[in-house]
């Protein structure tokens, strides 16, 4: 063979064509082996106080066609806590808040504090997305206290980002304060150029042009909305005109055998507050418009860069809301449904369309999942979420549904007494004029929520009561009546155990699948 390879004659030519047309193919296959070999982009769009139990998702018509229709809804989306700082400090971190230890909005509760940066902030998935060569960008509502001078000032940028738009404090649609990059940049009240949710589309649009097309990318997208003050764009202003709040369920019901903090509320509510909540309904609806907008400008743009099929979208909220359940004007705060429960929907890679998914999900497992997606070893992280690319594809990984998991709240209130209902004495917050206050010192709270062996809730107090409430959610869906006297007390005890197991679990032991 060697003999016949190095003679002279056409055979030779023949054989050399040969060889180069099959380099040429393996070099091919190598290209476009590596291509296909690149980490699936993903986008975070998480929006700010959006429930899903009254309504919430309503205006979000080219959101639920294009990602909710194009992929996996979960009817069973929770947060780990009803508060903003939080809520988004266990979406960052992939913790319960008992391990990444902030309590509540405050400073003093440890939202964005020195501790938290220098603790959970540095483990959080935007490290771990960076060290997998993912482009990451950030513009938005980060965390309540981010940026002012206690917490480090606008010159503080997270680890992990590479690009940088965050918000200084809580949300705002106009006249606010960025840090971008660790500069600072003021902000006025021209639609055109200052309102922040189109703001954040627009600054994520420059950010795909200017990407490295080699490296995957992620997005972190947080828009204020349907957060107060409810500023709507000028073109949904008058939008849901003759909507009102939803009057069923438990809406303006007495909140009998609950809690202290429900028993204060005047029932049924006067005028002036259901006025009040009927019209921050609406408003709420109307911000939520240009987030709707902001889903399908995004889907284009990835479509046209031919990487929406290379790309997952999640769509969720920190937290759910209320505006009127058991006499409660508007807040968050609780823990019954209303409050707990968030809109979670996801397209990509391996996610047949049209799926509702039943099986409970956590914020606490959205960092998981994205870590899972990137490809990081689940098992060197800190986390106690898990991640569920298992239940939105099958096929890609094997997980097993949690059978109950934890809702943790530690409430706040004021030293001395609220000026808008001083007659009630200090420790609370949130209090509206007509003396209905909406937080308490002994809000303070810790549950149980299963929806495996039953369909079930039961809260423990940390008040002078040492109150518990027990919910059976499949025949009360509204949570009207506190059954804790009814129910066996064999089902009471196991449920107080898997709480005390709950409340001290990190990691691998809150995600334990015994029954």
């Amino acid at each position: 063979m060697a003999g016949l390879e190095s003679g002279p004659g056409p055979d030779r030519g023949r054989r050399h064509l040969a060889a180069v047309a099959l380099h040429l193919a393996l070099l091919t296959c190598v290209l476009r082996c590596a291509e296909s070999d690149k980490p699936s982009n993903i986008i975070l769009i998480l929006t700010d106080d959006q429930d899903v139990e009254l309504g919430g998702m309503t205006p979000m018509k080219k959101t639920k066609a294009l990602i909710g229709d194009a992929g996996a809804t979960f009817s069973n989306a929770f947060t780990a806590t009803p508060l903003c700082c939080p809520s988004r400090s266990s979406v960052l971190t992939g913790q319960y808040p008992h391990n990444h230890a902030v309590r509540n909005n405050s400073l003093s509760g440890n939202c964005s504090s020195p501790l938290w940066q220098k603790g959970p902030e540095s483990e959080a998935f935007p490290v771990y997305l960076s060290k997998q060569k993912y482009q990451t960008f950030f513009a938005g509502k980060y965390l309540n206290q981010y940026g002012t001078k206690e917490a480090g000032d606008v010159s503080h940028v997270p680890p992990g980002w590479d690009q940088w738009h965050a918000l200084v404090g809580n949300s705002q649609y106009y006249n606010y304060t960025l840090s971008v990059n660790g500069k600072e940049e003021k902000h006025g009240d021209s639609y055109e150029k200052d309102y922040l949710t189109d703001l954040i589309l627009n600054r994520s649009l420059n950010f795909l042009d200017g990407r490295k097309a080699q490296h995957p990318f992620f997005l972190m997208l947080s828009p204020p909305a349907p957060h107060s003050p409810w500023t709507a764009a000028p073109q949904y202003q008058k939008e849901f005109s003759d909507v009102k709040a939803p009057r069923d369920g438990s809406f303006d019901k007495p909140g009998k055998d609950k809690h202290w903090l429900l028993r204060q509320p005047s029932n049924p509510m006067p005028n002036t507050s259901l006025n009040f909540l009927d019209d921050a309904y609406r408003k709420r609806w109307q911000t939520l418009l240009s987030v709707d907008d902001m889903v399908e400008t995004l889907v284009k743009k990835l479509d046209n860069m031919k990487e929406l099929d290379n790309t997952y979208i999640f769509y969720t909220s920190d937290n759910g809301y209320h505006t009127g359940q058991f006499s409660l004007p508007i807040d968050k705060r609780q823990l019954y449904e209303f409050d707990i429960r968030v809109p979670l929907m996801v397209r990509g890679p391996g996610i047949k369309p049209k799926q509702t998914l039943q099986a409970p999900v956590l914020n606490i497992d959205l960092g998981p999942t994205l870590l899972d997606i990137s490809g990081v070893n689940l098992s060197s992280v800190n986390m106690d979420g898990q991640s569920f690319l298992s239940q939105m594809a099958p096929s890609l990984r094997n997980g097993t549904a949690r059978p109950y998991f934890l809702v943790e709240y530690t409430g706040e209130g004021r030293p001395s007494p609220d000026p808008a209902c001083p007659k009630l004495g200090p420790g609370l917050s949130q209090c509206f004029p007509d003396c209905v206050c909406e937080d308490a010192y002994n809000n303070t709270y810790a549950c149980v929520r299963t929806l495996v062996e039953h369909n079930l809730q039961y809260c423990e107090f940390a008040d002078s009561e040492s109150f518990v409430e027990v919910y059976n959610l499949t025949s009360d869906p509204h949570q009207l009546e506190n059954i804790v006297k009814k129910v066996d007390p064999t089902l009471l005890q196991a449920m107080n155990q898997r709480l005390i197991k709950l409340q001290s679990c990190v990691g691998d032991s809150c995600r334990d699948t015994k029954k």
